[in-house]
């Protein structure tokens, strides 16, 4: 059974490795999930205070992937309209069948809606468009981050298991 959760832990860690980059997997729950499989295997000594502080930061993770594109928006200067439109391009880039869609999305839902709110000021549009990237961007960094750390946390474990 042990190596059957092993496998399973690896796949899930993967899979959720590649989720960071793909808005369509859940990448950072979907690592925790893998964390959660070696858990259980009999012989890995993983500390209660590590998997549930890790299930925390992963909520907080997961929770903040939506709202770091949008603040981005914000912070280069735009405006609710903007904020919007980042939120609403997140979701039909994911959902579209473009490629790039959930990299597209929040930008160019930022810059229409900046251009509905002012459609005379297209430098600000822009600005915050470019901030709705760079926080997907940074958003998306985190999430590899997370799930990078995650993985190099299974190798460790499974390393001390075998030898």
């Amino acid at each position: 059974m042990e190596y059957v959760l092993l496998i399973l832990a690896l796949l899930l860690l993967v899979i959720g490795f590649l989720g960071s980059f793909l808005p369509v997997i859940p990448g950072p729950p979907l690592s925790w999930l893998g964390l959660l499989c070696l858990y259980f295997v009999e012989g890995v000594q993983i500390e209660n205070w590590f998997l549930w502080s890790s299930f925390v930061v992963m909520l907080v993770i997961s929770v903040l992937d939506y709202v770091i594109p949008a603040q981005g928006t914000k912070r280069f200067g735009g405006s609710k309209y903007g904020i919007w439109g980042t939120n609403i391009g997140l979701i039909v880039g994911v959902l579209a069948p473009v490629p790039g869609g959930f990299v597209l999305g929040p930008f160019i839902g930022a810059f229409i809606g900046e251009l509905l709110y002012d459609s005379k000021d297209v430098n600000r549009a822009l600005k915050a468009a470019l901030g709705s990237f760079l926080g997907f961007l940074a958003g998306t960094f985190v999430k590899v981050v997370y799930c990078l750390f995650l993985f190099l946390m299974y190798v460790y474990w499974v390393w001390k298991f075998v030898f």
